[in-house]
């Protein structure tokens, strides 16, 4: 999949309203949104590799993230992390970046 990163503020957010989910957080694209039953899940990514010209995008890392929004249709990526989330697998100026991902 690919993973992008969207910028605060956080709340509302689709699953949770105005409730506060921090940091670590997420939106789900179609691809795993599952008609609102991603709510909730954490998910591990890990960027695995560029989509643009930006050098070694990928820290290496991994981050565990939880489903608290929808990323609504034409969403760039298969899951739209929060920007803090996305600074730990890799570099934000990279914008987009090839992922692996588990429940």
């Amino acid at each position: 999949g690919t993973a992008t990163f969207y910028t605060p503020p956080y709340v509302p957010s689709s699953c949770n309203g105005f409730k506060n989910d921090g940091v670590m957080i997420a939106a789900a694209s179609d691809a795993i949104w599952d008609n609102r039953r991603a709510c909730g899940r954490t998910y591990r990514v890990k960027c695995t590799g560029g989509t643009n010209q930006v050098p070694h995008p990928c820290t290496g890392r991994s981050v565990v993230v939880r489903i608290v929004d929808y990323c609504p249709a034409g969403c760039r990526g298969t899951i739209d992390l929060s920007q803090e989330a996305f600074a730990v697998i890799a570099n934000p100026d990279a914008g987009k970046v090839n992922i692996q991902f588990n429940q």
